[in-house]
């Protein structure tokens, strides 16, 4: 069973998406805020993070950062709940490691779409990871998908963020283009590496810097 761990300061809601995610078959812990947050997932090793924010005591950018520092945390499926929707915001959450972003209130499909998608891509990675050994992929070293796909700098910078499981709107908001340009890039990288679909290209991806890890 999937443990999931809820940080969210308004109780009502952190109940609301406990109840939820329990119906469903998942196991789940809950903290009332950042600083709480970051000790219950050291405690509890969850297989996927729900977090808020904006929170007293420690706001969801500090959690993630804290988090990431860990090698155990660097590939935990991370998703913030927000009531924001700047693009600055965005592109600060995703640039410290967030996978996604939920809108509150937050609804049951689009919670477990989020949940299960992201679920769904670490166990893929994981699974790739493992037969590489301890392994903690450095997606900011995007040179090896040069090497070994015939990608261009700005292709490759597409390909990491694509294989962190960001889409094509978050990848503009962080690379400062439009949408369009991304979807362009997304399709010559496909073409080059010979896939069609985004799964492929996690796995390549992770596999070309397992490659240039064992060298």
């Amino acid at each position: 069973m999937k443990k999931i761990l809820i940080i969210e300061d308004q109780a009502a809601m952190r109940k609301n998406i406990a109840f939820i995610l329990e119906m469903e078959g998942f196991a789940v812990c809950t903290a009332a805020n950042g600083r709480e947050g970051v000790t219950t997932a050291r405690a509890e090793k969850p297989d996927l993070i729900l977090c808020d924010v904006m929170m007293p005591e420690l706001d969801g950018h500090g959690v993630i950062q804290e988090l990431r520092q860990d090698p155990s945390f660097a590939t935990t499926p991370f998703i913030f709940l927000t009531a924001k929707s700047d693009r600055n915001d965005l592109r600060v959450g995703m640039n410290l490691g967030a996978d996604d972003y939920l809108t509150k209130p937050v609804v049951h499909d689009e919670l477990m779409a989020a949940v299960r998608s992201r679920l769904e891509r670490s166990n893929a990675v994981q699974e790739v990871i493992q037969e590489a050994g301890t392994f903690a992929p450095d997606f900011e070293n995007f040179a090896p998908f040069q090497t070994a796909f015939g990608l261009t700098a700005r292709e490759a910078e597409v390909l990491a963020w694509v294989a962190q499981g960001k889409g094509n709107s978050d990848i503009a908001i962080l690379l400062g283009m439009s949408e369009r340009t991304v979807k362009q890039h997304v399709s010559v990288c496909f073409q080059k590496m010979g896939i069609e679909n985004r799964s492929a290209a996690t796995l390549m991806a992770v596999e070309a810097l397992c490659s240039q890890r064992q060298k």
